[in-house]
């Protein structure tokens, strides 16, 4: 039995098994419920079985719970990237690598992120080394104005990456739309509009939709994928910059309220935040869009954020067409950055509560996950990150990851490399170096 005990662990680990959910306290923490309140000082954070069960001051500590002492350090839930592309792309360059696109495919919305999404990518431990533990996967939209399924993933040292798979739908309108669908955008918008009548065409009568033939403008996999769309059971990721873009995406939302959007980019958000704000329209907005890289961001400003707000609007910060394949991690210094903007004159940043909360709960709450993720409150998933100062600072390293519980190894490549070269010895460099 014992063999075989030890065959099995062995196993688990060769074959990178998920590790179980685990318990544990952190106390003396200067502590960050992640839900845009103030840090709070002596704090105590409690997961049982991957879960919190309690976080804040004066939190008891149940007996037989293995405890770490912060010492007074920075603690907060780990970082929710708002929107990335992270474990689906390792160069862009070789195509063999990329999975984000797929031009030459006869499907569009029913394309699925899931089974290309790789735990070993470079990017997924280098961001879990600086405290990113789960992240919104999105694919391209390469061909058609739908780029397909995304998934929610977590970044823990296991190869089960995927917590939700065909967890929303993406789709570019605006200038990247017009292109897809032949050229302007009432082409994108008829397309857009087409598209999700037939999918409730086909949520009405799956059986007769096979028979369309020239009639159906989109596949039976494509209009199956979209029936929950139309039906409100998942969102539709919208990347759109321009203020009259995102009113036209709005007024769609008028015609069918059940449609969950959420707006992606959002550059002129700022300009249309009431109306985002009435229509109950999350946004992951880009944080420094401050010039106009486009047509369709010619009125950017990195007070969009802190307009959006202040309007009411739930708003995180994404990394869309940001280096969104590797560089997640950044979001920590787009966050302090709104915090600091807000001591320049005539700008609108965020405090250090509502920042923090833009690269935490706020990008879940816009995916339809704060009950799980993105926070210290009870009953969300364990995800814990240990500071060695202000997380915001762009100094700051993390110094303990915690997924579901579990401590998850946090040394990178480059970590290795610094090591091997900081203090070189003769014969122990690889023998390329020798000379």
């Amino acid at each position: 039995m014992v063999k075989l005990l030890v065959a099995a662990a062995a196993c688990a680990i060769l074959t990178g098994a998920p590790a179980a959910a685990q318990t544990v306290a952190v106390t003396n923490a200067k502590l960050v419920i992640g839900d845009g309140s103030a840090p709070i000082d002596g704090g105590t954070v409690v997961v049982r079985d991957g879960r919190v069960v309690a976080a804040g001051r004066g939190v008891a500590v149940p007996a037989g719970v293995p405890v770490v002492d912060a010492g007074g350090r920075w603690v907060t839930p780990g970082i929710f990237a708002g929107f990335t592309r992270m474990g689906i792309v390792e160069v862009d360059g070789v195509s063999e690598t990329n999975d984000a696109a797929a031009g030459g495919s006869p499907f569009n919305a029913a394309l699925d992120v899931a089974p290309a999404v790789n735990p070993k990518t470079s990017a997924i431990i280098l961001n879990r080394a600086e405290g990113v533990t789960r992240a919104v996967v999105a694919p391209e939209a390469r061909g058609s104005i739908f780029g397909g399924q995304g998934a929610i993933i977590d970044l823990g040292a296991d190869m089960d990456a995927v917590n939700k798979p065909r967890a929303f739908q993406f789709m570019e309108y605006g200038e990247n739309g017009a292109r897809a669908a032949g050229g302007s955008r009432p082409a994108a918008y008829a397309l857009l509009k087409n598209a999700l009548f037939e999918a409730q065409a086909y949520a009405r009568n799956p059986a007769s939709f096979i028979d369309r033939g020239k009639d159906a403008l989109l596949t039976r996999a494509d209009a199956q994928a979209l029936v929950p769309v139309v039906g409100g059971q998942v969102p539709l990721l919208v990347h759109v910059e321009r203020a009259s873009d995102i009113l036209t995406v709005l007024g769609l939302k008028r015609e069918m309220p059940g449609l969950r959007i959420v707006l992606v980019g959002a550059a002129e958000g700022w300009m249309v935040a009431p109306q985002i704000a009435a229509a109950r329209v999350p946004v992951l907005a880009s944080a420094l869009a401050d010039l106009p890289a486009s047509f369709e961001q010619l009125a950017a400003t990195q007070s969009n954020i802190g307009r959006l707000q202040a309007a009411g609007v739930t708003v995180g910060i994404g990394m869309i067409d940001d280096n969104d394949a590797r560089q997640a991690r950044l979001v920590k210094q787009y966050a302090g950055n709104l915090v600091a903007l807000n001591k320049v004159p005539g700008a609108s940043g965020l405090d250090w509560g509502q920042a923090f909360a833009s690269i935490s709960s706020k990008p879940a709450e816009a995916m339809g996950m704060g009950g799980e993720y993105g926070s210290l409150r009870p009953g969300r998933h364990g995800d814990i990150v240990m500071w060695d100062g202000d997380p915001l600072e762009i100094g700051t390293a993390a110094t303990r990851v915690y997924i579901d519980g579990v401590q998850q190894p946090i040394e990178t490549r480059q970590d290795k490399l610094k090591q091997r070269y900081f203090d070189p010895k003769e014969g122990a460099l690889p023998k390329a170096y020798e000379r």
